[in-house]
């Protein structure tokens, strides 16, 4: 499948927390100590067939992107 999404950050999914209707899952980027963390669908991770260790791609479509200093 191509995707027009320009971000596309490959990983290994770190941690899977199931909740009653969604989940959060936690992909380590490639390369660093990087996570992120995206909120799907549980029936998405059963979809899927998402496992902590599976290598995963997070793909970022957004119309905001923020950048914070100290």
């Amino acid at each position: 499948m191509r995707l027009s999404t320009r971000n596309q950050l490959r990983g290994t999914v770190d941690a899977i927390d199931l909740g009653t209707v969604m989940a959060t899952v936690r992909i380590r980027l490639d390369g660093g100590d990087q996570v992120v963390t995206a909120a799907i669908t549980k029936d998405a991770v059963a979809d899927l067939g998402l496992e902590v260790g599976q290598p995963a791609v997070a793909l970022v479509k957004a119309t905001e992107v923020m950048i914070g200093t100290e």
